[in-house]
């Protein structure tokens, strides 16, 4: 597995104010923190990975437990982080899940809490995933269908999906997001089919446009299912009229179906990007701090903390980091370059 070019400090700009929080140069302030617990993942979903899976990241590479929960704090109590969302691959194959959520719970000021998982596992964790703090998940689902499940996730394991989003419900994971992933010619005549099993069962859908993150580099924009083709689909069934509430960072464009209280959402990150309100900064498994999605460079901060750096320094180091912050992700530049870590290796 490829990794970015930079993995040292960056060097520190004069030019930033004095200013504790993960601020950048055009104003943006990330408060919102993405970790990625593993790159694993036991499904193998067709526009993800290979079939046979990726090469795994070495245990000694991945941050311990102790490592992780030394920079989540550093986070919230130094860099105003206060939001959290725990993801991977598959976040789920991470042993010890409820006791960092729990301990992550217990910080001050309280983060909020979220999870997002493929659904695999989650019926039997939901009531312990609640208790340990999570306030709410999303799960990724892109069909109703178990032979369409099993072609795409190349797993047979839909059944188990559904389970996991019954027992989040029951266990007061609310509002259950699931995010849909529109493939051509695959699943994209499921769109109103999906919207209409969301609303039945009260979960909120978010359909999200496929992006260029695949580990076998083979994203093409003119195959992607786009947002206003998404909307066409839906409005063809239900009437669709925005929330009328202030997104914020938010990636969803929400809407109301039906006239409510029902909701869908878009994540048009290719057509329609949003870069201008990012508010996140991520974290992969083996430390890594990434400011964009499709970030080239990443600055390493498990060097630091396995090199006796102090949490002074630390904190400084994620500052600097996020203050050289792109614009945007210049997916329509013509020099775009796909990041070299795959979706399952960043983290969602």
């Amino acid at each position: 597995m490829g990794l970015p070019a930079l993995r040292s400090a960056p060097p520190a700009d004069p030019s930033r104010p004095a200013d504790p929080r993960l601020v950048d140069t055009f104003g943006r302030v990330a408060t919102d923190l993405r970790i990625s617990l593993t790159d694993r993942c036991n499904l193998r979903c067709t526009y993800c990975m290979p079939a046979e899976g990726l090469d795994w990241m070495p245990r000694e590479e991945q941050l311990t437990d102790a490592e992780l929960m030394r920079l989540i704090t550093i986070a919230v109590r130094d860099l105003g982080i206060h939001e959290l969302r725990f993801t991977g691959g598959e976040p789920l194959l991470r042993k010890g899940l409820e006791e960092l959520i729990a301990a992550s719970a217990a910080l001050e000021p309280r983060p909020d809490i979220s999870l997002t998982t493929n659904g695999i596992g989650l019926a039997r964790r939901a009531e312990s995933l609640a208790a340990a703090g999570v306030n709410r998940l999303n799960v990724s689902m892109d069909t109703l269908r178990p032979e369409r499940f099993a072609t795409i996730t190349r797993r047979d394991r839909l059944s188990d999906v559904l389970d996991g989003l019954a027992a989040a419900r029951a266990a007061g994971l609310n509002p259950v997001k699931i995010n849909s992933v529109l493939l051509r010619g695959m699943n994209d005549d499921e769109a109103a089919d999906m919207l209409a099993f969301a609303v039945e069962y009260g979960y909120e859908l978010r359909f999200i446009e496929q992006m260029p993150l695949d580990a076998q580099h083979g994203w093409e924009r003119s195959e992607m299912i786009t947002a206003g083709e998404i909307m066409e689909r839906l409005s063809a069934r239900f009437t669709l009229t925005p929330d009328g509430e202030a997104r914020g960072g938010a990636p969803a464009e929400r809407y109301l179906v039906d006239g409510g209280p029902a909701r869908v959402g878009v994540i048009a990150s290719v057509t329609r990007p949003f870069c201008g309100a990012c508010d996140r900064t991520r974290l992969t498994a083996d430390g890594q701090v990434r400011s964009c999605l499709f970030a080239r460079t990443e600055t390493d901060l498990r060097a630091l903390l396995r090199g006796g750096s102090t949490d002074a320094e630390i904190a400084e180091t994620w500052r600097i980091a996020m203050w050289g912050k792109l614009a945007g992700h210049g997916i329509d530049d013509p020099g775009f370059l796909q990041p070299d870590r795959p979706m399952s290796a960043i983290g969602g």
